[in-house]
């Protein structure tokens, strides 16, 4: 098997790349360690809470147990089908703050400024009420506003501007802050996966390839450059030779685990497991950054929630409604609506997200819907400066790795935690949302004290399946790829996907990877010579 170009993972990032790769005549090969996008609730929005444990189309990963997160394993899903993890994600669109971009151009990142990747973000998207100065017209991936919103979600809008949060009819507009309503990407009734999107433009094209079902088991090497990929598909094992270049888009966990375990990364950890030593890269699986989150919920009276809509006769109204109508509650996503703000004066931009959901769910098994009526704020430190590392440990590629995020390390996180909390319950407390209100369920009114939400954070916690930073991008000797995304020290090898980003953005992730997918796409072009 040969092609001009490989790309290994059909993910937020890959899928972009490849189509975008294919529509200049090279050949390209795709390869996804999952199945196809067959499963039916992938493609139902509301479908998301069946995903979150899938067996067959997500990698389930855990965390090593941590101290400072209660010493207990944390559940990441993580997509491992076509569309990766935009086939089994709560389908937000955010794309994050201008400031996030900025500050990468002024860590050495050049042409990563926020004029520099906003023409990225309007290529790749369509939606249709938005200012086209800041929004795309006619992209592949759909954006929409909710379709059906639950009158808890306008009280919760409200009730942030009762307690002071200006209202913003675009969060993904020219500014960010303030509360607002969800985006999703969507295709009508469906989700909007870069499987479904981007990868289904494409798929005509005879110069591309998917193969599913094909992990790559190590990169293959000529000296220092990076000439294919070995993969087992369906047991077998095969190898592909790239004429041009390898793309790694395999995530923030999978990226730096097949560089490791191809002989990219730390040397002395790399001896350890019995790995190679291709390229003495520190980098590689340093630099973790996830959004760690705490929630409050709150007993619901009066009010339909989701979880009165997800039992019962109504679930069999909803799914009628949907088939008939294209809307209803199997049409919504996790986050109904959001509060972009701060956590104290001086800053020169949010470092809060508070995501509302008109829901409850067991504490512990998240996407688990209690059986009475609730409602519930996520609680997001956007710019964690707590970080940690993902390790192979051995070089089984079929072995899991080492994920330890070190969440809530930094004194600085928790700081910020404790303020959304508080601006979470005054928004709780505010008439719009009291009246409707039977009582704080979790963590209670005796969670009052900065060491009691310290505690409960520890206990508590989640992710919010928002990894990236594993092979930095950067220009300094610490930088796994540099500012055209190539593997410094590594000829023919780039990686293409959350993995590099030297920070975290500013809400979710999603829309950032498949611009980072736009951004490496076209710089392939540029490098190339191929058609712009």
């Amino acid at each position: 098997m040969n092609a001009d170009f490989v790309v290994v993972g059909a993910g937020s990032a890959g899928c972009v790349v490849a189509s975008r790769l294919s529509e200049t005549g090279a050949t390209v090969t795709l390869l996804e360690a999952g199945p196809t996008d067959w499963y039916p609730f992938i493609h139902i929005p509301a479908g998301v809470r069946t995903l979150l444990r899938n067996k067959r189309m997500n990698w389930n990963y855990e965390s090593e147990p941590e101290a400072v997160s209660g010493n207990r394993p944390i559940h990441w899903p993580r997509g491992k089908v076509l569309g990766g993890s935009s086939s089994i994600n709560g389908m937000l669109y955010v794309r994050g703050n201008a400031t996030d971009y900025d500050g990468w151009a002024q860590m050495g990142c050049r042409g990563w400024s926020f004029d520099d990747v906003l023409p990225l973000f309007k290529k790749s998207e369509d939606y249709k009420p938005g200012d086209s100065s800041v929004r795309g017209k006619g992209g592949p991936l759909k954006v929409e506003d909710y379709r059906t919103i639950l009158p808890l979600t306008h009280l919760f809008v409200k009730a942030a501007q009762e307690a002071g949060f200006t209202f913003n009819a675009d969060l993904n507009g020219h500014s960010q802050e303030g509360v607002g309503y969800s985006q999703m990407t969507r295709r009508g009734r469906f989700r909007g996966s870069t499987a479904r999107t981007f990868l289904a433009e494409a798929r005509g094209r005879a110069n591309l390839r998917v193969e599913t079902n094909a992990i790559a088991t190590r990169l293959l090497f000529e000296g220092t450059k990076c000439v294919g990929v070995a993969f087992r598909q369906n047991g077998v094992d095969r190898e592909i030779r790239a004429a041009r270049e390898v793309i790694v888009s395999g995530g923030a966990v999978n990226s730096p685990h097949l560089l490791q375990i191809s002989g990219i990364g730390p040397a002395e950890h790399l001896k350890s497991i019995g790995a190679p030593v291709v390229l003495d890269s520190p980098g590689v699986g340093a630099n973790l950054i996830d959004h760690y989150v705490i929630r409050i919920s709150h007993r619901v009276k009066d009010l339909v929630s989701l979880n009165n809509l997800a039992r019962g006769p109504r679930v069999v109204a909803e799914a009628i409604r949907y088939v008939v109508t294209g809307k209803g509650a199997l049409t919504m996503g996790v986050t109904s609506a959001q509060v972009f703000c701060r956590s104290r004066e001086g800053l020169a931009s949010p470092d809060l997200q508070l995501l509302f959901t008109p829901a409850s769910s067991d504490p512990m098994r998240i996407g688990e819907l209690e059986r009475e009526a609730g409602m519930t704020v996520a609680i997001c430190v956007v710019r964690p400066d707590s970080r940690g590392t993902i390790m192979a440990t051995t070089t089984d590629p079929t072995a899991k790795p080492a994920i330890r995020p070190n969440y809530i390390s930094a004194a600085e996180d928790l700081r910020v935690m404790t303020a959304g909390f508080r601006h979470t319950r005054r928004i709780f407390a505010a008439p719009s949302m009291a009246q409707h209100s039977a009582g704080e369920i979790a963590p209670g009114p005796s969670v009052e004290s900065d060491l009691d939400v310290a505690d409960y954070a520890r206990r508590a916690g989640n992710t919010l399946y928002h990894p990236v930073g594993t092979c930095r991008m950067g220009e300094d000797p610490r930088a796994v790829v540099d500012s055209r995304l190539r593997v410094r020290g590594i000829g023919g090898l780039r990686v293409i996907d959350a993995s590099i980003m030297p920070t975290l953005t500013t809400g979710n992730t999603n829309a950032p990877t498949i611009m980072i997918g736009e951004k490496g796409a076209m710089m392939i072009r540029e490098d190339s010579g191929l058609a712009a």
